[in-house]
């Protein structure tokens, strides 16, 4: 099976980076696509981000092999639909939510019959919309696929490649274990970026001008996380939330624990934590997932 047309539906930062990534590493293939804003659609116009940005879902669809859903997994159900009867019959379903168990069903109900693998390329940035796009977005990133049982082999192997050709490293994982695997390494971090936060805005007795001026180093970096896009996040928590609600319990259990240990002045304790931790840190960074430069390579390192 070889994909020689995409069709990318939504545009903003995952769907055009899609697109720019494929006309920079992939110049054999053809991009076409498609946004409901049309302030977007100019933007992607105006950009490039994909060789063909269409006026409907029906136009950018009509000769792909690959459709490709880069929207909020709360619309994919609907955005999905618009597809049905515009799809061509041979073409591989796919889309970039962080959710996949809903995504699966939603594109089942919306498509039946259809080659639907889901996919998720563990990339992004807090930025959004189609301004943020960029080429090089995938490169050395995870693109995990969680196809469901009895998906056509070449099919797989069709989106593998695609994928890879865009800078990815490749893999394939049971949709509810991936749930279960980004609820620990993505949402419930974020979960606690946007609350830790939305706590420092409220307290009484610190101004906001004081916490946006003395912001250190973790701080700052959590105010990245918690300005992602709120409508994506609030799709993935509520499409994830059995996961994410499993995570979230160990997690206060191990808050819990923390308190203890400081109330009781467990020094012993806390030690053994840290030091675990910056085990699993410096694993990140072998891993290459992550740059191992002073404050993670930050040109201003020094200023904050």
């Amino acid at each position: 099976m070889s994909i020689q047309n995409v069709a990318i539906i939504g545009l903003g930062l995952l769907g055009g980076s899609i697109g720019l990534a494929v006309q920079a590493l992939a110049p054999g293939i053809t991009t076409a696509g498609f946004d409901q804003d049309a302030d977007v659609r100019d933007a992607a116009q105006a950009r490039g981000l994909v060789a063909n940005v269409c006026g409907s879902a029906a136009e950018a669809v009509r000769d792909a092999d690959l459709i490709i859903l880069c929207v909020p997994v709360g619309a994919m159900h609907a955005a999905a639909s618009a597809l049905a009867n515009h799809a061509p019959e041979h073409a591989i379903i796919s889309d970039v939510g962080s959710s996949k168990q809903s995504v699966a069903e939603a594109l089942a109900r919306a498509l039946p019959g259809r080659t639907i693998i889901p996919a998720h390329p563990v990339a992004g940035t807090e930025q959004s919309g189609p301004e943020a796009g960029f080429a090089t977005l995938f490169a050395n990133r995870w693109c995990i696929l969680t196809p469901p049982d009895g998906a056509d082999t070449a099919a797989i192997e069709a989106l593998s490649a695609f994928w890879t050709k865009l800078g990815s490293n490749v893999e394939i994982m049971d949709a509810e274990h991936h749930d279960l695997v980004l609820a620990v390494t993505s949402h419930i971090p974020h979960l606690i970026a946007f609350t830790i936060v939305g706590t420092a805005s409220d307290l009484e007795d610190v101004t906001q001008s004081e916490v946006i001026k003395y912001s250190a180093g973790g701080f700052r970096d959590f105010t990245r996380i918690a300005a992602s896009d709120p409508v994506m996040w609030r799709d993935v928590f509520l499409n994830n939330k059995g996961a994410v609600l499993e995570m979230l319990g160990r997690f206060t259990e191990d808050l819990t624990a923390l308190q203890r240990a400081i109330r009781s002045g467990d020094g012993d304790t806390l030690h053994e934590l840290f030091d675990r931790t910056r085990a699993i840190r410096r694993a990140v960074i072998e891993e290459g997932q992550d740059d191992d430069r002073p404050d993670f390579g930050r040109e201003d390192h020094g200023k904050a």
